[in-house]
């Protein structure tokens, strides 16, 4: 039995955590916990902090985005008890990923950023990635930042149709 809420916050986040096969952004993680009305923001914190210490979860930080992922002991810990979490949770928890897991995987594994590399020049650099490899990467210099901003904008919602196109150009 749990010994308090911030016990099934943990189990909420490895149940979350073992049920995708890519990592998540703490973003992610807030959306589907806050989202559900399971508990604050200041909590949420305060137990994935907690869970890092404890070695539950790791993080890797990803081009300023720190990424979330379920350790060995996280899962022992899970399946231990895992029936402390409830049928209307879990089922809460799968309907949300079923719901919008595709889109969260190419959010974790989309990313673009730019940076100035000289007075008219910024550097655009894209990377598709899948299970934490690179599919792709891509550098791009344009001569202004709004073009920056709009190449990486539109990476992130075009990287799996630019890539497509690059498999058959080259392939």
């Amino acid at each position: 039995m749990l010994d308090s809420a911030y016990s099934l916050y943990k189990l909420i986040i490895l149940y979350t955590l073992r049920k995708v096969d890519f990592s998540l952004t703490g973003t992610q993680i807030s959306d589907l916990v806050l989202g559900q009305g399971y508990t604050t923001w200041l909590h949420l914190r305060e137990v994935i902090s907690e869970m890092l210490e404890t070695e539950l979860i790791s993080t890797k930080m990803v081009n300023h985005t720190e990424f979330y992922s379920i350790t060995p002991q996280g899962i022992q810990t899970l399946e231990y008890f895992r029936d402390d979490i409830s049928p209307d949770i879990r089922n809460d928890i799968d309907a949300y990923l079923s719901k919008h897991g595709y889109s969260m995987r190419t959010d974790a594994s989309t990313w673009a950023d730019y940076r100035q590399t000289g007075a008219n020049a910024y550097t655009v650099h894209c990377v598709a990635a899948e299970n934490g490899s690179p599919l792709l990467e891509i550098s791009f210099t344009v001569p202004t930042e709004t073009a920056a901003q709009t190449l990486a904008e539109n990476w992130r919602r075009r990287s799996q149709e630019a890539y497509e196109a690059l498999i058959r150009l080259l392939g």
